[in-house]
C-alpha cells in the first residue's frame, strides 16, 4: 500500500471515530402535530414485519423551532412550493391544449389520498411509478408536452402540490398490486445492504442508530411520508430520490440514477416502513 493510501486510510479512520465518538441519545418529542385543523398521525403501529413496534414521524425528532414551523402553514416556507404546484396544475402544455386541471379538475377533490397510495404498480412499464413519474406519464400520453428533467423546480412543485392533498391522510401502499411485492423484497435488500468506503447502510443511521445525535443530527427513522419536503439546510425544497442520492453520496459510494430500479424498490420499502403515518407534505426538516 502506498503512503497516499495508508494516508488516506488513516484520514477516514480517524474521521469514523471522530464522528462515533461524538454519538448521543435523545428520546423523540412527546408532542401533537395539528396543521390546518387537521391532527397528523406521527406515532402509529408498525406493520407486521416492521423491525420497530412503533413507526415515529421525523417531525417529532427536529427541534422546537423546526417543528413550529411545520406546524403553522404560513411560515412553512415549503408551503410556496406548493402555491407554484397550483399555478402548475392550471398551466396549459403540450400539443393537445391541455393541463392537470382539465383531466382532473379540482385537486382537492380528485387528488385527496392519492398522495398515501404511491408508490403503485404500473401495468403499462410493469414497474411501480411514484407521483413524479406518474405526472410525466400524463404530461406524456395525456397533454403532449415532455417529461420533466429530475429535480425540475416544476415537478417538486407539482408533486408537493398533489401530495399535499391528501395532509393527514394515512400512508398505506397496496402490495398486492402486480409485482410490488418482489419490488418490497428489493427495497429492503437495499436498505440493508452497507455500501460505499464508510461501509454504511440505510439502517446504520434510521435503525441501528435512531434516536442518537450524530452532531448536530437527531436521527429518524427516516420516514418519507413529508417528502418534498423543505430543508434549512439548503434553503430549499427536496425530493425523496434527491435525498436518496444525497445519503448515498455521504456513504461515498456511486451514486444511482433518480427513478432508477434501485431507487424506485427502495422507495417503495421506505414508504412502506412509514405505514399509518399522517402524508405531511411539505414537510419541514434541518
Amino acid at each position: 500500500m502506498s503512503r497516499r493510501s495508508i494516508a488516506a486510510l488513516s484520514a477516514l479512520c480517524a474521521g469514523v471515530a471522530a464522528l462515533t465518538a461524538s454519538v448521543s441519545f435523545a428520546d423523540p418529542v412527546d408532542e401533537a402535530l395539528e396543521i390546518d385543523g387537521v391532527e397528523m398521525i406521527t406515532r402509529a403501529p408498525a406493520p407486521e414485519g416492521h423491525p420497530f413496534d412503533e413507526v415515529l414521524s421525523g417531525w417529532l425528532f427536529r427541534e422546537a423551532e423546526t417543528r413550529a414551523t411545520q406546524a403553522d402553514s404560513f411560515e412553512n416556507p415549503g408551503m410556496l412550493s406548493v402555491e407554484r404546484g397550483a399555478d402548475v396544475w392550471e398551466t396549459v402544455d403540450g400539443t393537445m391544449g391541455k393541463s392537470c386541471a382539465s383531466c382532473h379538475d379540482d385537486a382537492a377533490e380528485t387528488m385527496k389520498g392519492v398522495g398515501a397510495r404511491f408508490p403503485k404498480w404500473d401495468a403499462d412499464s410493469g414497474k411501480p411509478i411514484n407521483v413524479e413519474l406518474q405526472i410525466d406519464k400524463c404530461r406524456v400520453e395525456n397533454m403532449g408536452a415532455e417529461a420533466y428533467k429530475f429535480d425540475d423546480p416544476d415537478q417538486v412543485a407539482l408533486t408537493a402540490y398533489i401530495k399535499h392533498q391528501s395532509l393527514g391522510t394515512p400512508v398505506k401502499l397496496d402490495l398486492s398490486e402486480g409485482e410490488m411485492q418482489s419490488w418490497w423484497e428489493k427495497g429492503k435488500q437495499s436498505y440493508y445492504t452497507r455500501t460505499g468506503q464508510l461501509n454504511l447502510a440505510c439502517a446504520s443511521c434510521h435503525e441501528a442508530s435512531m434516536g442518537k445525535y450524530i452532531r448536530a443530527d437527531h436521527l429518524s427513522q427516516g420516514q418519507a411520508n413529508g417528502f418534498p419536503t423543505y430543508r434549512f439546510n439548503t434553503a430549499g425544497m427536496v425530493s425523496l430520490h434527491n435525498r436518496f442520492r444525497g445519503c448515498v453520496r455521504d456513504t461515498r459510494a456511486e451514486m444511482p440514477k433518480a427513478f432508477s430500479d434501485e431507487l424506485m424498490a427502495l422507495e417503495v420499502y421506505v414508504t412502506w416502513r412509514g405505514t399509518g403515518l399522517s402524508v405531511e407534505t411539505p414537510a419541514v426538516r434541518q
